[in-house]
Parts: structure tokens; C-alpha cells; sequence
């Protein structure tokens, strides 16, 4: 794993890591399909949990939703993490699920100004006449 202060990306012949003190409050993470785009962005959730560090991730495809348990440790895994030299085992991340209608998780609270025209109009599902009033 990454020394304290590091989260580890990666690893082939040398190590990669990201040290906290120098993370940015924002980034991009972009790449074609099966990249690992998701995996990496995963690892970084997880490892900045770890290290007391709030994250939020709008998760509209439900690809990250299982951060919230712990994986199933597959025989291949672990014996790729101790080729590596890596102390790899399965946790979970405190996950809070926010719901704009209160109905798979926590519902979000907002006001009708706060809102805006755009989001509203979706949430109402108005048509363009409906929209323009």
C-alpha cells in the first residue's frame, strides 16, 4: 500500500501515488470505454475515505453504489496483490445514498428557488408549452 499521506493509483515497476497534501479539490478523470476510468475513480473514493477525507460522487449509473460493502475477495485479486507486495483485503466506505424524491435514500432537501426552471420543469416532467409558463 501507499506510505501515510500517499493513496496508492497504481502499481507496476514502481509505485504511483497521490500525496493528500497536494490533491487538488477537483479533477477530471476522462478515457475511452474500459479504460478503467470507473476502477480508478473508485480507488481514489476509497482511499480518500480512508484517509478522512469527505468525497461526493454523483453516480448516475449506480457503478459505484458498492463501495458501501466490502467485495467478495477473489482468489485471482489476492494473489495479484501479494505479487505485488500490496496488504489487500475487502472493506467497506461510509456511503450516504442522496434521493431528489426521498424514495431509494436520503431525500434531498431544497427549495423551490434553489431549484431553478430547468431542474424543476424535469422534476414535474412539463412539456415545452408547460415549461415556457
Amino acid at each position: 500500500m501507499a506510505t501515510s499521506g500517499t493513496l496508492l493509483i497504481g502499481q507496476g515497476e514502481t509505485v504511483q501515488a497521490l500525496h493528500l497534501p497536494v490533491a487538488n479539490r477537483h479533477g477530471l478523470i476522462a478515457g475511452a470505454t474500459g479504460t478503467g476510468k470507473t476502477t480508478t475513480l473508485r480507488l481514489m473514493a476509497e482511499g480518500f475515505s480512508r484517509a478522512g477525507v469527505p468525497v461526493f460522487l454523483a453516480d448516475v449509473k449506480g457503478d459505484i453504489a458498492g463501495l458501501a460493502k466490502p467485495g467478495e475477495p477473489k482468489g485471482f485479486i489476492l494473489e495479484r496483490a501479494a505479487k505485488m507486495g500490496l496488504d489487500w483485503k475487502p472493506e467497506g466506505s461510509p456511503v450516504v445514498f442522496w434521493d431528489l424524491f426521498g424514495v431509494q435514500g436520503h431525500p434531498l432537501r431544497a427549495t423551490v428557488s434553489e431549484i431553478g426552471p430547468v431542474l424543476l420543469a424535469q422534476m414535474l416532467q412539463l412539456n415545452d408549452t408547460q415549461e415556457g409558463v
